[in-house]
């Protein structure tokens, strides 16, 4: 079985980030295996993955900030805002000016409220959003608060067809999570008055952990390497270092004094370097949320 840790995959197209999981079982030795974050099937790109104890950090991960790559089209709808959807309205986009474009681009950068695709798994009377649509269904998405850092158009290019032009757009996205790029792209087209979808879709860095540390699936099969616990936690998280009666406590669930590092989430090391715990401070005290090294 493969030591605890984090595994970050640069996941294929047309993967399912189920798919990756069921594959990264098999090649770890272990069913203990899951991810920090879904990605579409036709996108590629950072998808992290917790193995052993490391899937106890997941759900602290996704609350993290996110990277993108992307390819907008504009003149175009689709009924899930993407390539993988039914054609929509079609629209020349011929006069749409770059510099409209880039304008656009920033009217959707800042703290801006988004409403989720109609195809997604967000939740409407206990029933996920994307079976009602696939039965024909369309249900009211209630719009909610995103955060996009960066939306940087990096290149407009016209593309030519008989029934009017489209205009492709490649951008550099970093937003929160739970931003959908998706909609993004629909926002943007909309905006502009042509409709538009998204055609391309790369994840490059998930919180600290970035491209240039993903391995695909064919790598990983060759050598199968993990972040180690200890590794993945100092990377993602503020280190505090405990003393040995710190450690005693918080490994038997107990309070601790507050630290100086901010509410946290705080990783929590011992003296010799292995990772504890993941606090958070509250009023007076330090409470453990995830223990890795039990008592």
């Amino acid at each position: 079985m493969t030591d605890s840790g984090v595994v970050i995959v640069d996941k294929p197209a047309d993967w399912t980030s189920h798919d990756v999981v069921a594959r990264t079982r098999r090649l770890a030795r272990t069913r203990k295996v899951g991810h920090a974050g879904t990605l579409d099937p036709m996108a590629t790109g950072v998808l992290v993955l917790g193995i052993g104890k490391g899937t106890k950090l997941l759900g602290h991960l996704t609350l993290t900030e996110k990277a993108y790559t992307a390819t907008l089209r504009l003149g175009l709808t689709t009924n899930t805002d993407d390539a993988e959807g039914e054609p929509g309205v079609r629209t020349d986009a011929s006069a749409v000016a770059d510099e409209a474009v880039r304008d656009g681009a920033a009217a959707l950068t800042g703290t801006i409220s988004q409403v989720p695709p109609q195809f997604s798994a967000i939740k409407v009377d206990g029933r996920r959003a994307y079976k009602s649509a696939r039965s024909g269904e369309e249900v009211e998405l209630a719009a909610r608060e995103v955060t996009v850092a960066e939306f940087a158009v990096e290149d407009v290019r016209r593309v030519d067809d008989p029934e009017g032009a489209f205009v492709d757009v490649d951008a550099r996205i970093t937003c929160s999570s739970g931003t959908y790029i998706r909609a993004l792209a629909r926002d943007l087209g909309a905006a502009l008055g042509v409709g538009g979808h998204l055609t391309a879709l790369r994840r490059t860095r998930v919180g600290p952990y970035d491209i240039s540390r993903a391995r695909t699936l064919e790598q990983l099969a060759d050598e199968f390497t993990a972040v180690p616990l200890a590794e993945a936690v100092a990377s993602a998280f503020p280190v505090r270092v405990l003393d040995s009666d710190e450690v005693r406590r918080i490994a038997h669930g107990n309070r601790i004094s507050p630290g100086e590092l901010g509410p946290g989430p705080v990783g929590l090391f011992a003296p010799d370097g292995t990772v504890v715990a993941l606090a958070e401070d509250r009023p007076g005290y330090a409470k453990p949320i995830v223990v890795f090294e039990a008592a």
